[in-house]
């Protein structure tokens, strides 16, 4: 018996050493992918804040050196880093908000089984997916359509995602067809069904594809690369500049900062842009982050 006892005892010692020998494993690789993470964000940071005479001697790694906010003052004195900057805020309310919109108002109707054509919708939608017209029919029907260098080219192409479409569709599914067929016997229509019913329960999925359109549109400069032809317009958005700023870094020093003689103060104006374009986002991923879960579940949910 107690041969039995200690070897048991002896057989759970060595499980709970191999779990704890496993805990240790996944810390430490998490260990590494945090600082695998953070350092490039902390060198950015610090190459914004350091003089030019350390960018240049490549001193610089994960903190400032020659404390300095020059770079910063430089950006925010140039008229078009902080019009552009305003024009991204306000591109990325509007589309985050028309294009919860269009998802919703695209999504809700297929919750009704009985919608004429619904599979064949929903195959149509689904397909668009996978194929697409290309880049050079897009670039040719925004110019038909004369958006080319308008405003509005940024916001109608991509007003709908077919993937966040995807997720809020699995989501109106999940919700209790009991709870609208209890709204409809007390005469509520499908919209104050949407209104008092549908949304209320979605906020999670709302939040997350809100988070999502929001994130795309901020980080986005493709569309406005391709449809902003006019490189002096003032409906940049941010990523476009700093994408500007990459192709002509060389010549930034000239262009930015003439009459000044400081090597290497092209590199800090274009890091301290990229830290200025990063802090918005990265101030709205803390309050939204407890949404993730429900956006990584979302698509999991069969019909």
């Amino acid at each position: 018996m107690k041969r039995d006892f200690f070897e048991v005892k002896k057989k759970s010692l060595n499980v709970r050493n191999d779990s704890q020998l496993g805990d240790y494993i996944i810390v430490f690789i998490f260990i590494i992918l945090i600082l695998l993470c953070i350092l490039p964000i902390l060198n950015v940071f610090s190459r914004a804040m350091s003089s030019p005479e350390a960018l240049v001697r490549g001193q610089v790694t994960i903190y400032p050196v020659g404390f300095s906010l020059e770079s910063f003052r430089m950006v925010w004195e140039d008229a078009k880093y902080p019009r552009s900057l305003s024009w991204t805020v306000i591109l990325t309310i509007i589309c985050t908000f028309l294009s919860l919109a269009f998802t919703i108002a695209c999504a809700y109707p297929f919750v009704y089984k009985d919608l004429v054509g619904r599979k064949v919708i929903n195959t149509l939608l689904i397909l668009t997916m996978y194929f697409s017209a290309g880049t050079i029919p897009s670039y040719i029907l925004m110019r038909s359509l004369g958006l080319l260098d308008n405003p509005l080219v940024l916001i109608i192409p991509n007003a709908l995602s077919i993937f966040n479409f995807i997720l809020m569709r699995s989501f109106f599914y999940s919700v209790s067809d009991s709870l609208r067929e209890s709204a409809q016997i007390d005469g509520a229509g499908p919209i104050r069904i949407l209104i008092s019913i549908y949304l209320p329960l979605s906020k999670p999925a709302l939040a997350t594809i809100a988070l999502f359109y929001a994130v795309g549109r901020w980080n986005g400069y493709g569309d406005a690369l391709l449809y902003m032809t006019n490189r002096s317009s003032d409906w940049f958005p941010i990523q476009l500049l700093l994408y500007n700023i990459q192709q002509n870094i060389q010549s930034i020093d000239s262009q930015l900062i003439e009459g000044i003689n400081q090597v290497g103060m092209g590199e800090g104006v274009r890091t301290a842009t990229i830290v200025i374009a990063t802090i918005p986002i990265l101030l709205v991923y803390p309050f939204l982050q407890k949404y993730f879960i429900a956006g990584a579940t979302l698509g999991a949910i069969k019909e």
